[in-house]
This record gives structure tokens, C-alpha cells and sequence, in this order.
């Protein structure tokens, strides 16, 4: 495996690592963390862009994103650390500013599903926008495996934001399109 393989994996396991350390505090220390998720149309709400996908509510919320989020992350690992990182920023900034637009007043967005959810689109299109069947196959194995979750977590309920699963899955295919390789031009007969 290419050391930039290696490397993408271990910023997945950094980052799932880092969620559950987070819990982890916020339980044992009773320090509320979770007051620092995306709050929206609020200006102290912005620092949840940045914090919500590390926070969540309780061990099951983030234990039903553990999965998922590691699957998926190092599925986006084989194609590198570059890529890992990019795909993570897009998809955390437009599920983050998204559901900071449309959320809810008097409510806090918290947890990794919102970058699950873009995993998943990523992967879903990327295979289409690089005209790949590997990636097309990949991206079917996830709908396979993970569609009706996916179709499940957009129906609002409540307790749920399905902006921060609506806008993750916006930002995978955002990122899927921006991060597309070009194809070599054709060659002129």
C-alpha cells in the first residue's frame, strides 16, 4: 500500500480517534460540548462548522456514525491524503453552512453523520463525473450496502437534523465534482 494511502487512513482513524476522545471528555468531565454545535442563524453557531462533526449526542449517536464514517473514509483513503482532506473540507463546510442557513431556530446540529452522508454521495458520484467503472462499482456497492439509511436520514424527525445529512449529502457531490480528474482530450483523426 502507498505510504499516501497510509496516510489517508490514519487522518480517518485521527479524526474518529478525535470524536471519540471528544465524548469521551464531554461525558466524564460533564462539560457540555455539545453547546458548541452548529446553532443556526447565530453568530456564536459558526463555531459549530467547524466543531459539530466531532460532537454528539451520547455513545450510541456516535457509535451508529463509526461505522460508516471508517468505512467510507478509507474507501476516499485509497485515492490518498490529499484527497481525504479535500473531500472532508468540502463536504464539513457545506453541510456546516447549509444547516447553519436552513436549521431551525433554538436548536444546536451536533455529530459526524452530515460527513458521513457526503462520504457517501462523494462516492456515489464520483465514478460518474470521472467516467470510471471502478468508482461506478464502488459507488454502487455503497448505495447497496448504505442507500436506504441514506434515503432514511433525510425524512425530518425529530431529534434529527436531516439539514446536516441533506447539505453533507450536497457537499459530497460538490466535492465529487470539483475534485473530478480530467479526461485526456480526444484524439483528433
Amino acid at each position: 500500500m502507498s505510504e499516501t494511502r497510509k496516510d489517508g487512513i490514519r487522518i480517518i482513524l485521527g479524526l474518529l480517534a478525535a470524536m471519540w476522545l471528544i465524548e469521551i471528555a464531554d461525558v466524564a468531565l460533564n462539560v457540555d460540548l455539545d453547546q458548541y454545535g452548529i446553532e443556526p442563524r447565530e453568530a456564536e453557531g459558526l463555531v459549530g462548522i467547524v466543531a459539530a462533526p466531532f460532537l454528539h449526542g451520547g455513545f450510541g449517536h456516535l457509535i451508529a456514525n463509526t461505522l460508516p464514517f471508517l468505512v467510507l473514509g478509507i474507501l476516499i483513503a485509497f485515492q490518498g491524503a490529499v484527497r481525504v482532506i479535500w473531500v472532508t473540507l468540502i463536504v464539513a463546510a457545506v453541510a456546516g453552512i447549509g444547516t447553519w442557513l436552513t436549521g431551525p431556530d433554538n436548536s444546536i446540529h451536533i455529530g459526524a453523520s452530515g460527513i458521513v452522508f457526503g462520504y457517501a454521495t462523494y462516492l456515489l458520484t464520483r465514478g460518474i463525473f470521472n467516467g470510471d467503472v471502478w468508482e461506478i462499482l464502488i459507488g454502487v456497492g455503497v448505495a447497496a450496502i448504505w442507500g436506504t439509511a441514506l434515503l432514511g436520514g433525510l425524512v425530518p424527525q425529530e431529534g434529527v437534523s436531516w439539514q446536516g445529512h441533506f447539505f453533507g449529502a450536497v457537499g459530497g457531490v460538490v466535492a465529487a465534482r470539483v475534485l473530478r480528474r480530467e479526461r485526456p482530450a480526444p484524439a483528433a483523426a
